[in-house]
């Protein structure tokens, strides 16, 4: 979706968004071209976990009050990724998962008597 300065800011036009571009452009938020480039799907993944919570908790809040909610929840999930990696922030199902033929050195140690 291209926005232009023309683009009403309404909850309507924000579901109309998919890319992460368009959600901080129509929320008028700088970003780096390269940093969203490497880190675009875990900014979408913590702002739609934000969104979800923010539509939990404040179910009967004005428009505009949603969408100053949105934009700071989109902002907290940018700048996580400045501070925090993928790993660390474990959003997605492949970080929490330990592969089935894992063996760990402490479990190795404590069968053998060590630990």
């Amino acid at each position: 979706m291209t926005l232009t300065t023309a683009t009403q800011r309404t909850l309507a036009e924000f579901r109309k968004l998919t890319d992460a571009e368009d959600y901080l452009q129509f929320f008028n938020l700088p970003y780096r071209q390269d940093f969203v480039n490497v880190n675009r799907l875990h900014i979408l993944k913590q702002f739609a976990l934000l969104i979800a919570k923010i539509d939990e908790v404040f179910p009967n809040v004005s428009e505009e009050e949603r969408l100053e909610k949105y934009r700071l929840a989109l902002t907290e999930a940018y700048e996580l990724f400045q501070t925090a990696s993928p790993q660390e922030t474990k959003l997605f199902k492949v970080f929490n998962e330990t592969p089935k033929n894992f063996v760990s050195l402490e479990s190795l140690a404590k069968k053998a008597g060590v630990m």
